[in-house]
Parts: C-alpha cells; sequence; structure tokens
C-alpha cells in the first residue's frame, strides 16, 4: 500500500511540476493549467492524507484504498478530459464561423475591386 501511495504522490508531484513549467514556458494558458493543477493537488492530498483516504475508501465501498485513489483519479481526470473537449469543440466551431466570416469579406473585398 505505501509503495503505492509513494508512486501517487510522485505522479501528482511530477504533473504539477510540468503544468507550472508549462506555463512559464507559455504552452498552456493559465486558465487551463488550473483544472490541471487542482487535480494533481487532490492527487497529492489523498495519496498524503491516509485517514481521508480511508474514509472515502469506505464511503464508496472499496476494501483498498488505495485503489479508491486510483478510481478517484481517474474520474477528476475523466471529468478534466470531457471539459476540454467540450472547449475544443467551441473552438472549432468559433474557427468554422471565422472562416466563414472571412470568406465573405474577402467575397466583398473582391467584387468592390471589380466594379470599381
Amino acid at each position: 500500500m505505501d509503495r503505492l501511495l509513494n508512486v501517487m504522490t510522485g505522479l501528482s508531484a511530477l504533473l504539477i511540476l510540468l503544468v507550472l513549467v508549462s506555463v512559464r514556458r507559455a504552452r498552456i494558458r493559465v486558465e487551463y493549467s488550473v483544472s490541471w493543477l487542482m487535480a494533481a493537488l487532490a492527487l497529492l492530498i489523498l495519496s498524503r492524507a491516509r485517514g481521508l483516504l480511508h474514509s472515502i475508501a469506505d464511503l464508496i465501498g472499496v476494501t483498498y484504498p488505495p485503489l479508491a485513489l486510483v478510481l478517484l483519479t481517474g474520474c477528476l481526470f475523466l471529468v478534466i478530459f470531457y471539459r476540454f473537449s467540450v472547449i475544443i469543440s467551441q473552438l472549432k466551431d468559433d474557427n468554422i464561423a471565422l472562416a466563414q466570416r472571412v470568406a465573405i469579406l474577402e467575397y466583398h473585398v473582391q467584387s468592390l475591386k471589380n466594379a470599381g
């Protein structure tokens, strides 16, 4: 049990470091990094707070607390992935609308050049 919790602690610390470095190098925007930092912090806290982890494991009916941590981590990352899928879908729709507006403007500019 200790080994798995230590691995989860290391992974969460690595994720926090990776996100902070990515923000510093402008590879990820700050508003998107908040979700990752919160998830990594939650993972870090749960992997170190054994009493809380045991309580959560009892609450969800899992007999092995590190398994509860892995289950919660997976669910948390699924929520984050869903959130980013929604954001990406909205950006794709916005890009299509923008491309259409640019095409219309180019058509009007071209027709004004041809008329004059």
